[in-house]
């Protein structure tokens, strides 16, 4: 119909006219309350956002001189933050002359990651930053298994 007519009977139903789609050659228009369109529209939204799964960027700090026991537990720790869908930040602190030992901190990084790699993939080899030594851990992404 006309946009006018459609105007006019909006006005007599006392609702208004929007374009819902504007892209269509002519473009399609409805008759309704839009106070409850956006009311509507904005719950729509709100359970959308409350379904989504965010995902953060935990962090695991060990030390130079953490024992191998020690290092297992933060393992562990990285391993239940990995299966609930996190990326866990490993860092390794140096302090003092410890710095020169890079190579020592980069096997316990190893040591660290082979403890992990059934459940987690590495996004960023370790590399030195400051006084310290950063590794990135993503969760691995599992295919579904084929019965």
């Amino acid at each position: 119909m006309a946009i006018e007519k459609a105007r006019k009977l909006a006005e007599e139903m006392e609702l208004d006219l929007a374009e819902v789609a504007p892209n269509i050659n002519p473009p399609v228009c409805k008759i309704l309350d839009y106070g409850k369109y956006q009311y509507y529209q904005k719950k729509v939204e709100t359970r959308h956002r409350k379904m989504q799964k965010k995902t953060e960027l935990k962090g695991v700090r060990i030390g130079f001189k953490t024992g191998d026991h020690d290092l297992m537990v933060k393992a562990n720790q990285a391993k239940k933050f990995l299966e609930s869908g996190n990326s866990v930040k490993v860092t390794l602190m140096f302090k003092g002359r410890e710095a020169a030992y890079q190579d020592l901190g980069r096997e316990k990084m190893k040591k660290f990651y082979e403890a992990l790699k059934d459940v987690c993939a590495v996004e960023e080899s370790p590399k030195r930053q400051g006084n310290s030594l950063m590794m990135i851990l993503n969760p691995q992404q599992h295919e579904a298994k084929k019965p």
